[in-house]
């Protein structure tokens, strides 16, 4: 019976030493033969990432081929997940941080710090900036109640980093980047640039000790430059790192979050040309942690964009209207001017002032944003003002085209016109009492009474329709931004909280009540008359280069409305707007220039500071007989538009005797003919 059982139990013994063997022997049959690729190729590669090649910028040209805006290579410090260890480790992270951070300071370096948390007076505080803390309490970041304070906040940030080891100084540095590293989602695929711009003894410190500075590398960087850096900042624009809410919409046409956008000027208007196709670099790492990198796709540039605008041109504007400004008012003078060509709608110049260096943009934001004169501000494209007298030759027009006037309807002037018991004064002292003017002399010596008595003729309605023709008080068309500007009106007073009187009509009717209009709005209203009623839009960018195959892709000029008014009406208009060039105050500025001039200045009356003031206006175009540029200049406390004629003569001067469109600076084909 014993052995019975001993031969049962090594029966059992055999058959599961069998199984055992034979299950092994599948297992390798699967592994070596069946599926042998498979756990080849997962042995060798763990994974695989892909990390986007920053692709240069496309310059910025004149229209003669004159770069304006172009790059320059840099060093940046980035940290590299690959590389950097792992969140788990925090005290690894932070003794790499710390150690950076280290270095920067020794060597004088700027290094990321978004962070809305100080220390001041030995206490953690908020900083002004109430977005960034907002955000730094939300669930992408800290995740802490609303009203928690600062040093909730940098308690909760020193549990989640682990920096419970640094003081509170060091532990705000640290925590800056670690913040920066969790807002823009630092991973393998995500490199995040901590330090820009940095100096060759940085570089080659990181470089020569990766074992302190572990997942910190080195990216060579372009950033920015400009030729002039002072030049037309208000049409050229800056760049910045795009936003949380941007990079949510734009992430899918390629951003990082991480990358550059255009924030303003030229270079956010043609973002889309002036972006190059990123390049892709291929990261592996195998099973060992071995880390191989591969360019599998190399950056493109972007293309260039060549504005219409002529930088001597355009240094002329800008000089000749600072002078004019200070002397208008040394401290708080302000103005722009445009000139632009009557056939075409392209803007040769275009200058605000004050005005700004784009490097400081850069480099002390804080100062040009708290300047109480706001150089940022673009005043020939956002700046609205009263055009005054300037607004007289649309009412001329309106009146002549609908038959409420002739070129011999003669007014008399009474110094003061009474409309529903209310006085308007005008205040051309040369009219004795009862002086009858006709339409001519009446823009020459810019009459109010004349243009009260079109205004009863015509009513609001067709006037405002008129004046719309003429594009006033919508925008131009140009490509950076710029307002739509008001016309007077019921519905204006409706938008102001007010009523509507007939007593507005009239004062409408010499640029006053409501109306506000633009520099460009001005310039483009003076260039449709002078070429006889055809309005274009405005436009900054001449044409696109192809930076990949050279092509030129010309823009299209745009013809925004042919207005329905006679030629024997403008004849009328610009014979009056030539006699105040000839028979006027301002005769002598324009006489010894080579070409004849046509202009209307204008003055109208605001409040600064509690009192009252007067701006300068001017509409000119030349030459007279086949007209090709047109110019508006607003100065501020400028006391009279005949003072600003000095901008406008230097404009047509410098024109006239220098080739504004002279051979191109690059290879451009037939662009620029």
């Amino acid at each position: 019976m014993k052995g019975r059982h001993s031969s049962i139990r090594s029966a059992i013994a055999l058959i599961l030493v069998a199984a055992i063997v034979l299950g092994f022997g599948y297992i390798l049959y699967d592994i070596q033969i069946v599926n042998h690729e498979y756990y080849i190729s997962r042995n060798n590669a763990v994974s695989t990432y892909t990390v986007p090649i920053e692709a240069a910028r496309g310059d910025i040209v004149d229209r003669n081929g004159n770069t304006l805006v172009t790059n320059r290579l840099a060093n940046s410090i980035i940290l590299d997940a690959a590389y950097f260890p792992p969140r788990s480790e925090n005290a690894a992270r932070n003794k790499i941080l710390y150690n950076l951070i280290k270095l920067f300071e020794k060597s004088d370096e700027e290094y990321v710090n978004n962070l809305p948390l100080a220390l001041k007076n030995n206490k953690v505080v908020f900083t002004d900036d109430e977005d960034a803390v907002a955000v730094m309490k939300g669930p992408g970041a800290f995740n802490v109640q609303s009203y928690a304070t600062a040093q909730n906040c940098f308690d909760v940030m020193v549990e989640l980093y682990g920096l419970e080891d640094y003081s509170v100084k060091d532990a705000l540095k640290i925590g800056g980047i670690r913040y920066e590293l969790t807002l823009r989602m630092f991973s393998i695929e995500n490199r995040i640039t901590i330090a820009d711009d940095v100096s060759n003894e940085t570089v080659a410190a990181i470089k020569e000790d990766q074992v302190s500075y572990r997942g910190a590398d080195v990216k060579a960087v372009s950033f920015r430059e400009y030729t002039d850096s002072t030049l037309a900042p208000h049409i050229l624009g800056t760049v910045r790192k795009i936003n949380a809410d941007e990079y949510e919409t734009l992430k899918e046409s390629g951003y990082g979050i991480s990358d550059m956008i255009g924030g303003s000027g030229i270079e956010s208007a043609m973002e889309s040309v002036l972006r190059g196709t990123p390049g892709e670099l291929t990261i592996t790492i195998d099973n060992e942690g071995n880390v191989t990198e591969e360019v599998t796709k190399a950056p493109v540039k972007g293309n260039t964009v060549v504005l219409t605008i002529d930088k001597d041109l355009q240094r002329v504007a800008q000089e000749e209207l600072k002078n004019v400004c200070v002397d208008a008012n040394r401290t708080q003078g302000a103005g722009a001017v445009v000139l632009q060509k009557v056939h075409t709608g392209e803007v040769l110049c275009a200058a605000s002032y004050p005005t700004y260096d784009i490097y400081d943009y850069y480099n002390n934001y804080s100062k040009l944003a708290n300047d109480p004169m706001q150089p940022m501000y673009n005043r020939f494209a956002l700046g609205l003002y009263a055009p005054g007298s300037t607004f007289k030759p649309a009412m001329a027009c309106a009146a002549l085209e609908e038959g409420a006037i002739t070129e011999d309807t003669t007014f008399a002037c009474q110094k003061t016109f009474i409309y529903y018991d209310h006085p308007f004064e005008c205040l051309q002292l040369k009219h004795g009492n009862g002086s009858r003017l006709s339409v001519t002399r009446a823009l020459r010596d810019s009459c109010n009474t004349f243009f009260y008595n079109c205004a009863i003729k015509l009513g609001i309605a067709k006037m405002n329709e008129y004046a719309s023709m003429f594009g006033l008080g919508e925008k131009t068309g140009v490509e950076i931004s710029e307002a739509a500007g008001v016309l007077a009106g019921p519905a204006s007073a409706e938008k102001y909280n007010k009523t509507w009187r007939p007593g507005d009509t009239v004062q409408s009717a010499i640029g006053q009540s409501d109306n506000l209009f633009t520099p460009l709005q001005l310039a483009n209203y003076c260039a449709t008359i002078a070429n006889g009623g055809t309005r274009y839009e405005l436009h900054l960018v001449k044409a696109i280069i192809d930076s990949s195959t050279g092509s030129v892709d010309d823009t299209n000029i745009v013809v925004a409305e042919e207005l329905p008014i006679s030629d024997k009406t403008y004849s009328i208009v610009k014979t009056g707007m030539r006699r105040v060039a000839t028979e006027t105050d301002i005769r002598h500025i324009y006489n010894p220039l080579e070409v004849d001039v046509a202009c209307k200045t204008g003055t109208s009356t605001v409040q600064r500071n509690g009192k009252k003031a007067n701006n300068g206006f001017l509409i000119s175009f030349a030459p007279y007989k086949n007209p090709e540029i047109a110019i508006a200049s607003a100065i501020e406390w400028a006391g009279s538009g005949t003072s600003t004629s000095s901008i406008t003569a230097a404009l047509i001067d410098y024109y006239y005797s220098n080739n504004t469109d002279e051979p191109p600076a690059q290879q451009t084909g037939t662009l620029l003919d």
